[in-house]
């Protein structure tokens, strides 16, 4: 079983409460988004699956609580790309991926063939081939993103938990890697929990949308009921238009409110 449930979780920091009383399911082979202004709790929730905050209520793989498993049990269930990751200066990128096997390797041993094939595989579909033997501190933006997802994705967990997952991306990569996430999710009955600021990919890639604001679920289903233009308004604080396109899905598109630029189009 490698679905995720939440029950009752919250999570405190010393500034105060970011997590209350969450409630949600994520079933098998799903993709659901986490959305929410900044400071909402997206990245404490992904976190708290991750094992790496406390956190009061239950968090459940399956039947088992995410706190009943060892660091390395967890690595083996899940896969977790966080915003920014620290990467360590002189890596190569392919030794940066290979970290990824660690979790299946018994203490001590040394990477197979099987691992190294992994690793190979997960750098193309990454487009990273050609940069493998490239210190990790010469990588742009995009490449060292690239990178962190190619090492969770090597790391082969049904679980895979991602924070922005094309935030230092342009368009095309952005699209590129978000279709293979999707694409390993079908191959693979990955599921995918994902923090994304960008509504409209957000809209257009995960199945369910949940709302977060201030810590708290406002709004959890389908992208058409989620994302609505007077729940963007109220939670946001955005004045928006929602445009639903054929083979687009749901666009969220900002209205621009300014005086001079009215005025401007309507002398035009």
């Amino acid at each position: 079983m490698t679905s995720v449930s939440f029950a009752a979780v919250s999570i405190a920091y010393d500034a105060g409460v970011v997590v209350r009383e969450l409630d949600l399911d994520v079933a098998e082979g799903e993709w659901v988004g986490l959305i929410g202004p900044n400071g909402a709790g997206k990245t404490t929730v992904l976190r708290a699956v991750a094992g790496l905050v406390r956190y009061t209520g239950r968090i459940q793989i399956g039947l088992d609580s995410v706190t009943d498993f060892a660091a390395r049990d967890l690595a083996r269930r899940i896969a977790f790309v966080p915003q920014s990751p620290q990467m360590p200066a002189g890596m190569s990128v392919a030794q940066y991926v290979l970290l990824g096997r660690s979790p299946h390797l018994s203490y001590f041993a040394r990477e197979g063939v099987r691992d190294r094939r992994v690793v190979a595989d997960t750098l193309e579909r990454l487009w990273l081939g050609t940069l493998a033997t490239r210190s990790l501190d010469r990588l742009s933006g995009g490449e060292r993103q690239r990178a962190a997802i190619a090492r969770a994705l090597a790391q082969e967990s049904p679980i895979l938990l991602v924070d922005e997952p094309t935030s230092a991306l342009d368009i095309g990569r952005q699209q590129e890697v978000l279709e293979l996430i999707d694409s390993l999710r079908t191959e693979r009955g990955l599921t995918v929990i994902a923090a994304m600021h960008d509504l409209t990919l957000a809209g257009q890639y995960a199945g369910r949308l949940a709302l977060l604001v201030e810590g708290q679920v406002k709004a959890v289903g389908p992208p058409a009921e989620v994302l609505t233009e007077g729940s963007i308004g109220r939670h946001y604080g955005a004045q928006v238009r929602i445009l639903r396109l054929p083979g687009a899905g749901h666009v969220v598109a900002p209205v621009r409110t300014s005086p001079a630029l009215t005025s401007k189009r309507a002398a035009e």
